[in-house]
């Protein structure tokens, strides 16, 4: 299992205590991010006039719209995904389809170059008889 971590991290200013199984960079990045969404945040208009409930319930609701995004993103992939899979299935099934026609044709060949090599033995068979009875 893995190890449990712990960082001290700056979020809006304020010394946290991350911990986590995560490695260390991951809780890093995760502060990151809080700090860029805090930002983001004070760029709008009447941020700064807000309580802080109302200021954390903006925040939350940023970072629960960043969520459902790229849930979002996420699913419209997986079906892409399905999507580009089903495509390779049905190509490979074209291939193995165009394979089977290909040998069947190779196959009729053969046999026609047979037949025609027989015609001409007859032909040629025929031809020596025909010359017999003209001498």
């Amino acid at each position: 299992m893995a190890e449990k971590n712990d960082i001290q991290v700056v979020i809006n200013g304020r010394i946290y205590n991350l911990s986590g199984y995560e490695d260390t960079d991951y809780l890093q990045e995760v502060a990151n991010y809080m700090n860029s969404k805090i930002a983001e945040c004070k760029t709008s208009d009447g941020f700064q006039r807000m309580s802080p409930e109302y200021q954390n319930i903006l925040l939350a609701i940023n970072i629960a719209d960043d969520y459902f995004k790229a849930k979002n993103l996420t699913g419209q992939l997986a079906e892409l995904d399905d999507e580009k899979e089903k495509q390779i299935y049905d190509l490979r099934h074209e291939v193995i389809e165009k394979q089977i026609k290909y040998e069947s044709s190779m196959k009729m060949v053969e046999e026609y170059k047979e037949q025609v090599n027989l015609l001409q033995r007859k032909i040629i068979q025929l031809e020596a008889e025909k010359t017999r009875q003209d001498t």
